[in-house]
């Protein structure tokens, strides 16, 4: 009689290719620079970050480029306690969710520079990136975003000014 088992360790590694598609090269070419690009939807006036080439709203071509710049504010974070395979990052560490200054989708980075505990929903950040010797086409190149000191941002403030803004780049294109 055999005793039953009741777990097993079997590690598992991907190996993939991924085609970027125009706007994300685009990004990523920026991103080789140290710039930081959105785009803006027709329909919606909202600026997407990274890009993807359409707005997730509508489904429409989004053509119009921004450069935007490299600080942000935390929407939301966690504080991660499990190892993650293949990371250099020993836990505690936080990711968390930021929106660049003029831009209106939220994307994933992590924040460091200070106590995990320091960290706050509406937190201003700026990026911290990695010597330019190494910069790639990656987000990679961004180390993490550090608190700037700036006082917290209102969330729900935040939002309606970006929508706000949003809607007069609508009502702008419409008048020409």
């Amino acid at each position: 009689m055999s005793d039953k088992i009741e777990m097993i360790e079997c590690p598992v590694s991907l190996d993939y290719n991924f085609s970027a598609g125009a706007a994300p090269t685009r990004f990523l070419q920026g991103m080789k620079r140290g710039q930081l690009t959105g785009q803006r939807s027709p329909l919606t006036g909202k600026v997407i970050v990274p890009p993807r080439g359409a707005d997730p709203e509508s489904g429409l071509a989004t053509v119009e480029e921004l450069e935007l710049p490299d600080t942000a504010t935390v929407i939301t974070f966690t504080i991660v306690h499990l190892p993650i395979p293949t990371s250099k990052l020993d836990p505690p560490f936080i990711v968390a969710n930021l929106v660049l200054d003029g831009s209106d989708q939220t994307f994933i980075h992590l924040v460091s520079g200070c106590a995990n505990e320091d960290v706050q929903i509406g937190m201003r950040v700026k990026a911290v990136w990695k010597d330019q010797s190494e910069w790639d086409y990656s987000m990679d190149n961004i180390a993490y975003f550090e608190p700037t000191g700036e006082p917290l941002v209102d969330i729900e403030a935040l939002k309606a000014e970006r929508l706000a803004a949003a809607r007069r780049h609508v009502a702008s294109q419409e008048k020409k």
